[in-house]
């Protein structure tokens, strides 16, 4: 069972895909590139059984509706008022408030964060993916998945603060990661891994994803799922991560 992890920007600079090959009792990280263009993506994913992207797959609801009144003008005084509970009923998704009711960590606003000219990106791939003829479902129970590194990496129990800025505190990282996923095969890219961030999350979320490929992660419930085919769904672990390596 292939996997790959994605860590999206808007650029294909910052951008990083790994690629982990699970069988057996051991998961084997096959590569690790920075740098990564859409046709990367398209071509190393193509024979992968889950697809962990660490960037949002939709926008909230009342955010695009809202976007679509003002434009054609026919707001009214009780649709806007512009208050900050409006504003954050506008902010976040449904998966955003279930990501800080389970971590209490608050993911970044897809509509009023840095984070929308990723989405945006990741709005073409998920385009591209699907007229390649990728299965996309935005809740996450098609082979795309929506995954979040830094809450996976809080659910799993492994102390990562700081590690996007410091390579000292990503090599203490990494002796963590190992040590409760002594399966996890990294061989050469190690190096790669405490030098680059991006990396470092690209192979997280390809972890994340192993845990929605073998059901070990949180679904939308039935009566979101019509809102997270359209918001997205971020797949947080469930379990231990040294749980993790009884691959399908």
């Amino acid at each position: 069972m292939l996997i790959a992890g994605l860590d999206l920007a808007a650029q294909p600079k910052g951008t990083a895909m790994s690629v982990l090959d699970c069988s057996g009792q051991s998961a084997k990280l096959l590569s690790l590139s920075l740098s990564v263009a859409d046709e990367d993506i398209l071509r190393a994913t193509s024979d992968c059984e889950k697809i962990g992207i660490d960037c949002a797959l939709g926008w909230p609801i009342t955010f695009a509706e809202f976007v679509a009144a003002y434009s054609r003008e026919s707001l009214d005084g009780s649709s806007f008022d512009g208050g900050i509970d409006w504003r954050r009923e506008l902010a976040y998704r449904e998966t955003d408030r279930e990501v800080h009711r389970l971590t209490g960590r608050w993911p970044l606003s897809v509509s009023t964060d840095r984070l929308a000219m990723t989405a945006l990106r990741c709005a073409g791939l998920l385009t591209k993916l699907q007229a390649a003829g990728v299965p996309v479902d935005r809740s996450g129970l098609g082979k795309v998945v929506e995954v979040y590194p830094a809450a996976s990496m809080r659910v799993w129990g492994l102390d990562f603060s700081g590690y996007r800025n410091s390579e000292s505190i990503r090599i203490r990282l990494l002796g963590q990661l190992l040590n409760l996923a002594p399966w996890l095969e990294l061989d050469e890219f190690k190096d790669l891994m405490i030098a680059s961030c991006d990396a470092f999350d690209s192979v997280i979320a390809a972890l994340a994803a192993a845990s929605a490929a073998l059901g070990k992660s949180n679904t939308p419930p039935q009566d979101k799922l019509q809102i997270a085919q359209i918001e997205g769904w971020v797949a947080l672990p469930i379990g231990q991560l040294s749980e993790l390596n009884s691959w399908a």
